[in-house]
């Protein structure tokens, strides 16, 4: 059984000297896609998939126009959340396609 004080610790695993932060929005807007002309659209708004291994490596994983999610590099897009309002039609017609 793990110390009460587990419970709510979180493991430090970073590496020192580097700081490696997932993006905390939701969304994502594409503003560079010349090395995706196919499945990413310019000033397009994905939605963000979390994924910690890939942030370690300056990656996010997207879903692009395939539907299917693929890792890209973060400087493809500008990280952006919405109004709640906003955000729940994003999801419902992202989750209709």
């Amino acid at each position: 059984m793990r110390p009460w004080y587990w419970k709510k610790r979180l493991e430090n695993q970073t590496v020192p000297g580097r700081v490696v932060k997932s993006p905390t929005k939701p969304f994502a807007l594409c503003i560079d896609d010349s090395d995706y002309k196919a499945p990413l659209i310019r000033g397009k708004v994905y939605q963000i998939l979390p994924d910690s291994k890939a942030a370690k490596d300056d990656l996010v994983r997207i879903v692009d126009e395939s539907g299917e999610d693929y890792l890209y590099h973060k400087g493809y897009f500008v990280f952006v959340d919405f109004p709640a309002a906003v955000k729940k039609k994003l999801l419902a017609a992202a989750s209709a396609v």
